[in-house]
């Protein structure tokens, strides 16, 4: 049975509850201390010498202080939530909490994103000229596109391909051509396609808590998930639809290294794999995903039956490309060069590689910063059980939740060190930073930690006019 976490493990309920409320608050002030630097650093680079490329560092956004018809509605959501989510993600039936936290979810970014008012805030948003409606007309003849992909990567390329286009592959794009295929075309469909899909996150991190940790840790998750700050971003950033792909591959993946039948744990392989290979072809920077779904192979029972079906199913979206014309390898060599071609040759590494960070803060909020405070200390506490292992299984429920929240962090951190996401990290990083919200479950209160992030979220989203 899990350890009740509102009670200090020492004993000392009260004296250890008031001591960790402390040093969670500590870690929180210096979460808001590397925001505010990052944004006092960014504000003089950019009176020097303006190689950000930000308007509002370290955001892609604005100040604009202002409210719209989504306000009302992001202001109960928030305020039902907080009042009510805690008991009625520990009540309702299981399945009944999937769908009520993927509804929760899909109106908290709706109604956040109508803060900007249905044009700006959603209908326009994958339409402007770096997005990937600008090419719908490219791709009548799908085969002959994907083709001759790779020669439009470059600028300088005859007809290169507008920012968003170049740097991901064509999965992404074909996403938004198909829509229209079926009379789902426009901005419109586009965007509600992104945060109706994106939403659906919530639910896949909850049925890997579940299946990795247990069903008591994974109700706690349930409205950090749905009440998250990175909403802001999710609507209507494609990458929330990329972050929903990636996270139901890490799902099917916990179900099969945990399924009690072998047919089941293949099934689960095989959707988890072919959900890896899409996610692969949506974004380059997505193949880290793999770190997490190696981090989700150690915590299950089945580790070695799975892998062959589990490769078999991520083989089949890159076989059907690289038959199609489409070479991976050559586009993401492609797309480097690009990329430092434009904003990313000029975006100083020295202060990216630490303010993304500060971009993080503000997407999972201060809940999350307290229970990655929380985490470090159980890992630091129980790290001699980490071997061998082959104890894995047996390790508890919140020491597993851990180690699969660490394993996104580190997936996250690759990210920053590579140099290749220089700004515009809080829609890039969004299928990393929503595992970090797991560790919502940790905390004590849930309700007041649940009010802070909604604060933020409400905040940001009618001070700061942002980017998606």
């Amino acid at each position: 049975m899990t350890r009740d976490l509102r009670s200090d493990p020492r004993g000392d309920s009260g004296l250890g509850l008031r001591r960790d409320l402390r040093r969670d608050l500590y870690a929180v002030v210096a979460a808001t201390l590397l925001v505010v630097t990052a944004a006092l650093v960014g504000v003089a680079i950019k009176r020097s010498k303006d190689v950000l490329h930000v308007g509002w560092p370290p955001l892609y956004a604005n100040w604009l202080p202002h409210v719209g018809p989504g306000t009302p509605a992001a202001l109960a959501v928030a305020a039902a939530v907080v009042a009510y989510g805690p008991t009625l993600a520990a009540r309702l039936p299981w399945r009944t909490l999937l769908l009520a936290s993927w509804a929760t979810a899909t109106a908290w970014t709706f109604s956040l994103a109508l803060v900007d008012g249905w044009h700006r805030g959603i209908a326009r948003r994958l339409t402007t000229r770096y997005e990937y409606l600008q090419v719908i007309d490219r791709f009548h003849d799908i085969p002959a596109t994907l083709r001759d992909f790779t020669h439009h990567i470059l600028l300088g390329s005859p007809d290169n391909w507008p920012p968003h286009i170049a740097g991901h592959p064509p999965a992404a794009t074909l996403t938004f051509v198909l829509l229209d295929r079926i009379g789902l075309g426009g901005g419109g469909w586009a965007g509600m396609w992104c945060v109706t899909v994106g939403a659906t996150t919530a639910a896949a991190v909850l049925v890997t808590v579940r299946a990795l940790a247990d069903e008591t840790l994974a109700r706690r998750t349930a409205p950090f998930l749905v009440l998250a700050p990175a909403a802001v971003w999710m609507g209507t950033s494609a990458d929330g639809y990329f972050a929903a792909v990636a996270a139901w591959f890490v799902a099917l993946l916990a179900l099969a290294v945990t399924a009690r039948t072998a047919h089941r744990s293949r099934t689960a392989a095989c959707g988890a794999g072919l959900l890896f290979g899409l996610t692969c072809y949506l974004s380059y920077g997505l193949t880290l995903f793999a770190l997490i779904g190696a981090g989700v192979l150690v915590l299950g029972r089945r580790r070695i039956g799975v892998l062959p079906f589990l490769l078999a199913g991520a083989a089949v979206i890159p076989l059907v490309f690289t038959f199609a014309g489409f070479d991976w390898w050559e586009a993401y060599h492609l797309l480097v060069e690009r990329y430092h071609q434009g904003a990313g040759g000029f975006r100083p590494y020295g202060y990216w590689v630490w303010a993304n960070l500060a971009c993080t803060v503000m997407v999972v909020g201060p809940a999350t910063v307290a229970g990655l405070r929380r985490a470090v200390t159980l890992l630091a506490r129980e790290r001699g059980r980490l071997v061998p292992v082959r104890n894995m299984p047996r390790l508890s429920a919140e020491f597993r939740l851990v180690l699969l929240v660490l394993a996104a962090f580190l997936a996250l951190l690759v990210a920053d060190l590579s140099g290749m996401s220089k700004a515009e990290t809080e829609r890039i990083w969004l299928p990393f930073a929503l595992w970090l919200l797991a560790v919502g479950a940790l905390l004590p209160r849930p309700r007041a930690w649940l009010a802070a992030q909604a604060g933020l979220a409400l905040l940001l989203n009618h001070l700061l006019l942002t980017g998606w």
